[in-house]
């Protein structure tokens, strides 16, 4: 991989600085063309039972009425894909055009007949033909072949139906269901996930069956934007046609943890320009997630006017596999450290130890002590308002340089120069200092802190293309051989919580998916003025968004991890109050991972990337998870909280909650 890598450099995308959108063959699915010159298309899935016709029209109509272009409804069995016919006939009769998408698992018959009714059907190789049994089979080059001899046959009756009533298909590759046998040739790997979609690509192909789209969908967001890279790169070697591409993070979540993940994965692969249709799954009713696809999509629709960044013309990161960045132990960032949080505070003049608890820091008077909770940060940026009292040990100041120079602490403070400041400087803290330049400065920093010890350059950029320029600073750190730990420092103008989530997610969990920075900064510089209570929520969702990020990124796990699927008519539970439920119950069990599933389709695989799983088995009936093992099946919903907790503890990875 490493020898392929390095002489094929950047085929993922057509450029790593400029912004442009991979040009692919456009694909008709109904009224809607995906691909091409055409826009980003937002989609999203029904929740409802497909056998409640208007339960199902409903809720489409509100899903596209909140901007839903594409409408994907399961059709688990011959049943529910009949009745698909009826939910499109009483949309077409209440004057909806929309197109609507068959969601197939496990059934061939089913999909067969939906591609007759639907304007496209999704099928995911992983088990359209074979049954996951979690079995390691050594197979020879004879036995696989006719392996795919025995896929081609079960496969081939869906692509000349689908040729025949021109419905398009997507081919949909899912980390957590990928068949025993490419798990047995390939691994759990990025690799095994794109040989799976281009072994069915391949029958397609040799029918001259070309309405396609592929996605590569996991809950780990490394693997994801991993796999679509790969993707790119397999189908531009292998003389496939560009294919338009569907982006999705399976089971991201809900809330602030579900649109911080979602935008990890989606919009790092949307910064290089890949994606053509785009779902976020989130634990929430789905008319919820169109808007947040659209916001991640309409950030680009300008684009094209950034300003010029330098070319990249070797790029010295792997981008199929993660590689962290090695850089110098400074202080307590870098070498083996997580990356840290630095929390910008210097808005608030003379801020007070009770305040604090928006980073994550408590003052217990009564105790005269402090606590933390799994989201205290590491430092924070006080600016020219140095805080009037002393802080606790798990946390640490950052002051402007002039303000530091004069203060009369400068052991426990920490300070903040500008590029000539620095430069210029006769007085450095003895440990840690921080630098703080543009992308554009880069070139100029890099003599000045060569040989330092003791310099964290904290990054940034005014390019609207940002990720990508604050990538060609790294490069240019790379190139150069300086081992000095980033921190990576975004801001943004007065916007929505969404908004700074969604930005904050593309901007430094795009980087962090490559192994690139040593913490992260939110901004409060770009802010207007606001209430002192204003300006302490923004801090606070700050705060928590950088935590947010890094978990997502999987670089630094500070809470529980809920690997929650989105909900369908497969569903044997109600996901939100399940959810909730158990986050309720668990969510001070810091690192672990919880995948909550409501059926079986995916479940059992995307356990492999979780600690436990809860997983819809029956109605009313759970089966509960420890990794891929299951250890108790056919729990009575009522009683599988506990029992889970029972699994978790005799695991020995519970511990008590304690009350701040």
């Amino acid at each position: 991989m490493e020898s392929l890598i390095k002489s094929l450099d950047s085929l993922y995308c057509d450029s790593l600085t400029g912004y442009s959108r991979r040009k692919t063959i456009p694909v008709r699915v109904g009224d809607v063309l995906i691909g091409g010159d055409n826009p980003i298309v937002v989609q999203s899935m029904t929740t409802v039972d497909t056998m409640d016709t208007m339960g199902s029209v409903e809720q489409s109509i509100r899903m596209i009425e909140s901007g839903c272009e594409l409408v994907r409804i399961t059709a688990p069995s011959i049943k529910e894909a009949e009745n698909l016919r009826h939910i499109k006939a009483e949309l077409r009769k209440r004057g909806y055009k929309t197109p609507l998408v068959a969601d197939i698992h496990f059934t061939p018959n089913a999909a067969e007949l939906a591609a007759r009714i639907v304007e496209k059907v999704r099928i995911n190789p992983g088990n359209y033909a074979d049954k996951k049994k979690f079995e390691v089979i050594d197979y020879t080059d004879a036995s696989y072949a006719d392996e795919l001899d025995r896929i081609r046959e079960r496969f081939l009756p869906l692509v000349k139906i689908c040729k025949e009533n021109g419905t398009a298909m997507r081919i949909g590759t899912n980390h957590g269901s990928l068949s025993d046998r490419i798990m047995s040739r390939y691994g759990d790997t990025p690799l095994g996930m794109v040989e799976s979609a281009l072994e069915f690509l391949r029958i397609c192909e040799d029918e001259n069956y070309f309405d396609i789209v592929i996605s590569m969908k996991s809950s780990n967001t490394q693997v994801m934007v991993q796999a679509y890279r790969l993707l790119v790169q397999k189908l531009n070697e292998g003389g496939f046609k560009p294919y338009p591409l569907h982006l999705g993070v399976t089971e991201a979540g809900e809330a602030e943890d579900g649109r911080i993940k979602s935008a990890v994965g989606i919009g790092t692969l949307l910064e290089d320009g890949l994606g053509d249709t785009v779902r976020v799954s989130l634990t929430e009713d789905p008319e919820f997630e169109a808007p947040v696809a659209k916001a991640l999509i309409d950030r680009y629709s300008e684009r094209k006017s950034h300003e010029p960044i330098p070319e990249i013309t070797h790029y010295p990161i792997t981008p199929f596999e993660y590689n962290k960045r090695q850089v110098a132990e400074i202080y307590n960032f870098g070498g083996h450290n997580v990356p840290r949080v630095i929390t910008d505070i210097s808005k608030i003049e003379r801020i007070t130890d009770r305040e604090m608890k928006v980073v994550g820091h408590f003052y217990l008077p009564e105790l005269d002590k402090w606590k933390m909770n799994d989201q205290g940060c590491d430092f924070v940026y006080s600016g020219s308002n140095p805080i009037p009292f002393m802080l606790p040990n798990g946390m640490k100041e950052i002051q402007d340089f002039a303000v530091w120079n004069l203060a009369p602490d400068q052991v426990n403070k920490f300070p903040l120069f500008k590029l000539e400041e620095y430069k210029g400087a006769k007085r450095f803290h003895s440990e840690l200092n921080f630098l703080e330049i543009s992308a554009l400065e880069i070139d100029a920093a890099i003599p000045a802190i060569a040989g330092k010890k003791d310099t964290v350059l904290i990054l940034k950029t005014a390019n609207t293309h940002s990720m990508p320029a604050l990538r060609r600073a790294f490069v240019s750190l790379l190139e150069a051989k300086s081992d000095v730990p980033v921190v990576v420092k975004v801001s943004y103008p007065d916007q929505s919580a969404d908004m700074t989530m969604l930005y904050a997610a593309t901007d430094v969990g795009g980087l962090l998916i490559d192994g690139l920075g040593d913490g992260i900064l939110i901004s409060l510089e770009k802010e207007a003025e606001h209430t002192r209570a204003e300006v302490l929520e923004q801090i606070k969702l700050h705060n928590t968004v950088s935590f947010g990020v890094l978990q997502a990124a999987r670089t630094r796990m500070s809470k529980t991890e809920y690997i929650s699927c989105p909900s369908c008519g497969r569903t044997l539970f109600d996901l939100q109050e399940t959810t909730a439920m158990i986050r309720k119950r668990t969510d001070h069990l810091k690192g672990v991972k919880i995948g909550i599933m409501g059926c079986i389709v995916n479940g059992p695989g995307e356990m492999a990337d979780a600690d436990y799983g809860y997983v819809g088995s029956g109605k009313g009936k759970i089966t509960l998870y420890k990794g891929k093992e299951v250890m108790k099946k056919s729990v009575p919903s009522e009683k599988a909280v506990d029992e889970l907790i029972n699994i978790i503890k005799e695991d020995g990875m519970w511990n008590e909650p304690e009350t701040i």
